[in-house]
């Protein structure tokens, strides 16, 4: 066992200065290394950026809500537009009946958005989501006050020019300032401002949910008719009251619509679920693609590391020779050499992950990427196989050389 542990120090100690007296060599062949870890970590950033995301955005959407909308969404597959189109529109009235026809629901609301400019003095907020909301929409959306308050039945019933902004809109046209009592102007008409939302982050890391103003319905409506209808939510306890709950609001709503038993329904139950369905796709298609880059990336690497050992080995010929003239066992001369193939790897791997950190950070300018310390630890673990696996024939070659014809070698 110490003669193993004495192998492993004197072989790394003759590789670190093979690669010293090589310089420009070493450069060479990390460098291929140092391109297939960057390709290996920045592909696991952005699968994992991607995981971290999703799991956020979808708690925004709601996991045990149902939406009832006219329209579905599209994710696939043929998608009927031109019979969608000429269904009823969701209306407010809604709401009530929803929530007497199903008492399983722990809430029900009714919203409707456009986008618009908000305005506040001298400065204004471009393509913010204006939304006109019941009082449950607090709920159903996931949203959370900072501060202030939220508008209630009240300002609901006698449209009340009051309105709750996100954190964005807070930031932009109050950075310097409490917006609390300040009277915003959206297409014309003064809102109060009386409660700024908690900060929410990007949807999927591309739609900023924060970019939001939300108004009591009824005020919605007085800029904005109604007449294009408006999406339902309603949500329950839980995810495993979710699966009744869907059929409960597919029957509450066919006798809300007067179906008769044999009509098909003429409105659409839509659910996160539905991004979950499309995200694994996606997901695939994105990790079949980095995996094929990231290998083809660590197999030209690999190869770049096995052409450069064989160089070595047959450079040091005669000092094979010698070694095992004196005493050398196979083994430590496998061990050596492979010793040497791995720490090209690992260094190709320390420059990788440095350089990596810096690509999360670009990535994350224009997507989403997250650097997770499993990270670094799997491609320096890769880089270590790397090194082993395209080290060992030509370290196989050198411990099996003849000691007689490697003394004569010139």
């Amino acid at each position: 066992m110490n003669r193993i542990l004495i192998s492993l120090i004197e072989g790394t100690k003759i590789a670190f200065s093979s690669i010293w007296t090589n310089k420009m060599r070493a450069i060479l062949t990390t460098t291929c290394i140092v391109i297939g870890i960057v390709s290996v970590t920045a592909m696991n950033t952005i699968s994992d950026g991607i995981d971290r995301s999703f799991e956020s955005s979808m708690d925004m959407l709601g996991r045990n809500v149902v939406y009832v909308d006219k329209w579905p969404w599209g994710f696939g597959g043929e998608y009927k537009w031109w019979e969608y189109r000429n269904r009823r529109e969701m209306e407010l009235s809604y709401v009530d009946r929803l929530r007497d026809l199903t008492p399983s629901a722990s809430e029900v609301s009714a919203a409707s958005s456009r986008f618009t400019t908000i305005r506040y003095r001298d400065r204004q907020a471009d393509r913010v989501n204006f939304q006109g909301a019941t009082v449950g929409y607090f709920r159903t959306g996931g949203l959370n006050l900072e501060y202030g308050r939220a508008f209630n039945d009240s300002d609901v019933h006698r449209a009340a020019r009051v309105a709750v902004v996100g954190g964005s809109v807070a930031d932009l046209l109050f950075p310097n300032e409490d917006p609390l009592d300040k009277q915003i102007v959206i297409r014309g008409q003064r809102f109060t401002v009386i409660g700024v939302l908690e900060k929410r982050g990007n949807f999927l890391g591309l739609e900023d949910f924060d970019n939001m103003v939300v108004v009591p319905i009824t005020a919605f409506g007085t800029i904005y008719s109604l007449r294009g209808g408006v999406q339902l939510a309603v949500q329950f306890p839980d995810d495993d009251s979710l699966y009744e709950g869907e059929y409960e609001v597919i029957g509450a709503m066919r006798q809300i619509r007067q179906l008769d038993p044999l009509d098909d329904n003429d409105f659409a139950i839509n659910q996160a679920a539905l991004f979950e369905q499309e995200f694994q796709g996606m997901k695939m298609v994105i990790y079949g693609i980095g995996i094929f880059l990231t290998g083809l990336a660590l197999f030209v690497g690999g190869i770049g590391v096995m052409n450069i050992m064989f160089v070595s080995v047959k450079e040091r010929t005669k000092e094979i020779g010698i070694r095992k003239a004196v005493g050398a066992k196979s083994w430590e001369i496998l061990l050596q050499f492979l010793m040497e193939s791995v720490v090209i790897c690992l260094v190709g791997g320390v420059i990788g992950v440095l350089l990596s950190v810096g690509v999360t950070q670009l990535i994350n300018q224009f997507f989403i990427a997250y650097l997770d310390w499993t990270t670094v630890l799997n491609a320096i673990l890769i880089c270590a196989a790397v090194g082993i696996l395209f080290g060992y024939l030509p370290s196989s070659r050198a411990a099996k050389a003849d000691p007689i014809e490697s003394l004569r070698y010139d």
